[in-house]
């Protein structure tokens, strides 16, 4: 019989105690409000990163719209492989600021220059602004490097979490067809791939594990305001060939979320991709940015993503 982690159940037991009594004083769903409760939670949960030697932030000045980052560079004296970073947050919330521990806690355990992504937010900017900036953050990150004179190895892999993941497999998915852009490996952790709420474990931890499948519909419904077809936009449907880059997946137990991330990675099997699975049968969805509960699963996570991302 699965479990949750003894330290998430006694945190999720209050952090819903805490949901049902703003609803009942008349809490309503803003993007403002969904925005500082992530910020207010990972500023809690999560230590200080570790110092980074390297640290700035910068523009990449993409076709659309100059896209901000912010760049670790953890020993500026070598040359070192890039990892583009984007953020979780349904598309809608998280932002570089609030993942700023946890792209510190990236550039040293993997050793690359990490690039975050400060990607456009719905409801402002709907799909495809946030895309857009991934692909175009990715198509001219050399570019941000050479104008710092950085060192730099031109081997460029992904990263994301959560939305964060649906952006990163959705930039892999294009790069298929895209000579100019070379995605060497992404690292999913719990990604979204399906945004059609369609797999079995949405309805399984449909409630009371943090990510509902209430509050997923709602961040999908802000993302997509134009009737898009959203099965043919996600990952977990789209085009499947040996040129995806190889990946490691992670996931957790109590994800809604889980079952999509699990198909993916048997869709990248089937199609000859190199593909490495960490699943945490007792974590729930978003549980990097809540390390104080779950440290070791936490340092478990950034040094498989490490081993991954430097095959021996």
């Amino acid at each position: 019989m699965r479990q949750l982690h003894p330290r998430l159940a006694e945190w999720l037991a209050e952090f819903n105690r805490q949901v049902e009594q703003k609803l009942a004083a008349g809490y309503k769903p803003t993007a403002i409000g969904a925005r500082e409760a992530l910020a207010e939670l990972t500023r809690e949960l999560v230590p200080a990163g570790p110092a980074i030697e390297w640290v700035n932030d910068d523009l990449i000045l993409s076709a659309e719209y100059p896209v901000p980052v912010r760049i670790y560079h953890p020993a500026p004296e070598q040359a070192l492989p890039v990892l583009l970073f984007l953020h979780g947050g349904g598309h809608m919330v998280g932002g570089v600021s609030v993942y700023d521990a946890i792209n510190r806690r990236l550039a040293a355990a993997s050793q690359h220059i990490v690039v975050a992504v400060e990607y456009r937010l719905a409801p402002e900017s709907p799909y495809p602004a946030g895309l857009r900036d991934a692909y175009g953050a990715a198509k001219g990150v050399w570019g941000v490097l050479d104008e710092r004179g950085l060192p730099y190895v031109r081997k460029l892999s992904l990263a994301g979490d959560s939305a964060g993941g649906a952006l990163a497999s959705s930039v892999s998915r294009l790069a298929q067809h895209d000579a100019a852009l070379e995605i060497a490996r992404q690292v999913l952790v719990y990604p979204c791939t399906d945004y059609t709420l369609s797999q079995p474990s949405v309805d399984e931890n449909a409630t009371g594990l943090f990510l509902t499948k209430a509050r997923t519909a709602w961040y999908f419904d802000q993302y997509f305001q134009h009737a898009e077809d959203r099965r043919s936009v996600s990952p977990l449907y789209g085009e499947f060939s040996a040129k995806l880059p190889a990946t490691l997946m992670i996931t957790a137990g109590f994800d809604p979320l889980r079952d999509e991330g699990l198909r993916y990675a048997d869709k990248l099997r089937g199609a000859g991709v190199a593909v490495e699975s960490l699943h945490l049968d007792d974590q729930i969805h978003a549980f990097l940015n809540m390390q104080n509960l779950v440290p070791e699963v936490c340092d478990l996570v950034y040094r498989r993503i490490g081993e991954f991302l430097n095959p021996q």
